[in-house]
């Protein structure tokens, strides 16, 4: 049962980016401000090493890359996504690491100085998944490193993508990562979408402890 859950979440997705362009789905940015102001309000060293997970076309590569970071790596489950990116950043692709991989399925021997993830999380729902996530992030986090969370508040939308979604309060994400990473900060902020629809969000801060 679980092989073909996993199969069928990959199929959705390379399913998305084969037929949907990027200002097509409700996450488009044109530029990932609140992520960018993360790197650069931590003064993020350029040389440290950055995963972002569920990363899919978005345009925070491109940003970090213009900022001049060095050790970027992006995680998607899609390959689609992945090859579009590649396609429209050209040889600059060639200074990212692309892991296509559903992050449930990751491991490395790499730890990172900065797990991103804006809207990835919040699409395990079950206790398992969360769990797994939680060691994911434990194990591949750096000492002293950051993990940032963007999810969708108690006040946004309750499927995306056709998928249902976990909600997320400050508590709720303190109590998921609190227990090995020191909250910095959480914030509530609205996302408008292409749709011309506002999306609920909340970022938090945490620091490996």
């Amino acid at each position: 049962m679980a092989i073909s859950i996993m199969k069928s979440k990959k199929e959705h997705w390379e399913n998305v980016f084969a037929t949907k362009k990027e200002n097509e789905v409700s996450w488009y940015q044109q530029k990932p401000e609140i992520s960018i102001n993360f790197f650069t309000d931590h003064q993020i060293p350029k040389d440290a090493k950055i995963i972002d997970i569920g990363g899919g076309d978005s345009y925070l590569i491109d940003s970090l890359l213009d900022l001049g970071y060095t050790n970027l790596f992006l995680l998607d489950i899609s390959e689609n996504a992945i090859e579009r990116i590649k396609s429209r950043l050209g040889e600059k692709g060639n200074r990212v690491t692309f892991i296509a991989s559903d992050i449930l399925e990751f491991n490395s021997e790499i730890t990172f100085d900065v797990w991103h993830d804006r809207a990835s999380f919040h699409f395990l729902t079950t206790e398992n998944e969360i769990k797994t996530y939680q060691n994911l992030v434990a194990k591949h986090v750096s000492n002293n490193g950051y993990l940032f969370i963007g999810t969708f508040s108690e006040n946004g939308p309750t499927k995306c993508s056709g998928l249902e979604i976990s909600q997320y309060s400050e508590q709720k994400c303190e109590l998921t990562f609190g227990d090995r990473f020191e909250k910095s900060e959480c914030f509530n902020a609205n996302h408008e979408t292409p749709f011309d629809t506002i999306q609920n969000f909340i970022f938090c801060v945490f620091k490996k402890k």
